[in-house]
């Protein structure tokens, strides 16, 4: 896949397919042409490879959001492609390992591909296929942590660059510190006077975001924007009332940034803020985050988490306490 003239180009044979202007669409479309080009062995026929992908997908994205089918769909695809002419039997953990190293320049991707190709071949364990899952005991490689902090003055200059609808969804993911699906996915009736109620789509956490003068105007806000249809969800479209996809909100999110100048910067650095700024003020950053143990929630908070050491006094002031005492 390349990019020329403004958009992404599916290219075999010397032959050019249009993708999209889209980078996510593109991949998305992409990983669709290539598993539809790699189902067929050489011999014409699905390889067993292809065969099990295709059989164990349904369960693997069952009750997934939509944001991880998205990027599990785009895993299916390169999958099919290393996998095009394989048996499951024939795959061991060396050669999950010789894969691991070949991606280990994205090691974020890398460990989400073996995540799914574990989960694959459980699937194949479970209908006796192979006899071991070749992904068992292959360790995940190390992923560097985000530092990334988003100041009050970027904050300030993506919310005054961004739509009326990015500035109220900017204020409610950092108000509750919740995931941006969590956030686009809250509705009308989580609203009480006690605050707002999350049920986290990725954990199933459930936490009650406490009403503040501050998230009741950016609940009002919310309600406030100009719609013809209003429908169940805080924040849906200008037209049809539906609820904003993540694929929206993300690229208005990133549209806003690039217009304030913000580098480096994506809508989940807005909830790493909230949790930062949160254990700033002394409040409860495990709480807000909605975290099982402490250990999760520190992954979310950024340069501030930094113990404050007091120094000692200078130790000409106890010589003259000495000489006071002489």
């Amino acid at each position: 896949m390349v990019l020329k003239h403004g958009a992404y180009w599916y290219i075999k044979a010397n032959k050019w397919t249009r993708l999209s202007d889209d980078l996510r669409t593109a991949l998305v479309m992409h990983a669709d042409i290539v598993a539809k080009k790699s189902k067929l062995g050489g011999d014409g026929k699905q390889s067993g490879m292809a065969r099990l992908i295709d059989a164990a997908m349904p369960g693997i994205l069952k009750g997934k959001s939509p944001n991880t089918v998205e990027q599990y769909t785009i895993v299916q695809g390169k999958l099919l492609s290393v996998f095009a002419d394989a048996e499951p039997e024939d795959i061991q953990p060396v050669h999950i390992k010789r894969l691991l190293r070949e991606w280990s320049d994205t090691p974020n991707m890398a460990n989400r591909r073996l995540s799914v190709m574990r989960q694959i071949f459980e699937h194949a364990l479970a209908e006796e296929m192979i006899d071991a899952n070749p992904c068992a005991g292959i360790k995940r490689l190390e992923e560097a942590k985000r530092t990334r902090y988003v100041t009050d003055d970027e904050y300030r200059r993506i919310w005054v660059a961004g739509t009326p609808d990015l500035r109220v969804m900017l204020d409610l993911m950092y108000l509750t510190g919740q995931r941006i699906e969590d956030v686009l996915a809250m509705s009308h009736a989580d609203v009480t006077e006690a605050g707002v109620c999350v049920v986290q789509d990725k954990t199933d956490a459930k936490v009650l975001i406490s009403m503040t003068p501050d998230l009741r105007e950016a609940l009002d806000a919310a309600a406030a924007l100009p719609r013809k249809v209003r429908g169940e969800t805080l924040l849906c479209t200008i037209r049809g009332g539906r609820k904003y996809n993540y694929k929206t909100a993300y690229d208005m999110y990133k549209l806003a940034a690039e217009k304030a100048g913000v580098d480096d910067t994506t809508p989940h650095d807005i909830r790493a803020k909230a949790i930062t700024d949160a254990k700033r003020q002394g409040l409860d950053p495990q709480a807000l985050g909605g975290h099982s143990t402490m250990a999760m929630t520190l992954r979310y908070i950024r340069q501030y988490d930094t113990v404050i050491a007091q120094p000692p006094r200078r130790i000409r002031q106890a010589w003259k306490a000495l000489d006071n005492a002489a």
